[in-house]
This record gives C-alpha cells, structure tokens and sequence, in this order.
C-alpha cells in the first residue's frame, strides 16, 4: 500500500467513526425529545383532568347557590304577600276602630281614658305573662 492509500483509509476511517457517533448522539437525542414530549402530553392530560374536576366542583356550587337564591327569593316574595294582608288587616281594624270610636263619641257613654288601645299602642299588648316564641321553622330555613 502507498502512504497514499493509508492516510485516505486511516481519514475513512476517522470520518466514519465520526458519523457513527453523531448518528448515536442524534439517537440519543431522538429518544430523549420523545421522552420529554411523552412527559409533556401526560402533565397536559392531568391538567385537563384536575381543570374539568374543578370546573366541576365550582358548578355544582353554583348550583347550589341558585337553589339558595331562589329559595330566599320564594319566602321574600311569600314574606311580602304576607306583610300585605297585615297591613291590609291593619287598615280595616284601625278604620273599624275609628268608627267605634265614633259611635261611642255620638252616643256620649263615658269610657275610661286607661284602657290601653292595642292597635295605636302595640306595645302594651306585650304582657310578661305571654313570652312571644320565634318558630324554630323559621330559624333553620337560612
């Protein structure tokens, strides 16, 4: 063989070893970006899952919340209704009241300036005798 022949097989031989191991440098890194994008895609589907989880969870509680709302919402407008016919019922036995009133002014009795009149003085119809009781219904609905 020619010094010629050498150096051209010795450089081949350089040069492939040098390919064989960039070619395993880019294998090494081909497994390494597939694993890397493996582990990526499996913290992306945990994330969707722990957001769907969460999305709902908030949803079930606002669920809630309006079954709450429109709860309080009934009894307001229930509440209302009721203070309606109160002061509906306040308003008659005040104008029958008056036309008592009348009566006996007309017809000239004497009635006793201390017997207390429930409907201008309320307050007076409070006895410690009789305890008003809250409905314990009423307590437990909120």
């Amino acid at each position: 063989m020619s010094a010629l022949q050498q150096v051209s097989s010795s450089s081949t031989l350089e040069v492939d070893q040098k390919i064989a191991v960039l070619d395993e440098r880019k294998r090494k890194r081909m497994i390494s970006n597939r694993e890397s994008a493996r582990r990526s895609r499996i913290r992306k589907q945990k994330l969707v899952e722990d957001l769907t989880n969460e999305a709902r969870l908030i949803q079930d509680a606002n669920k809630g919340i309006v079954g709450k709302i429109d709860k309080a919402t009934e009894m307001c407008v229930m509440y209302a209704a009721e203070n309606n016919v109160l002061r509906a019922q306040v308003m008659e036995l005040t104008e029958r009241l008056r036309g008592l009133n009348d009566v006996i002014q007309w017809s000239g009795l004497d009635v006793a300036e201390d017997i207390p009149d429930p409907l201008l003085k309320p307050w007076q119809i409070l006895s410690s005798s009789q305890p008003i009781m809250a409905s314990s219904d009423f307590l437990h609905q909120f």
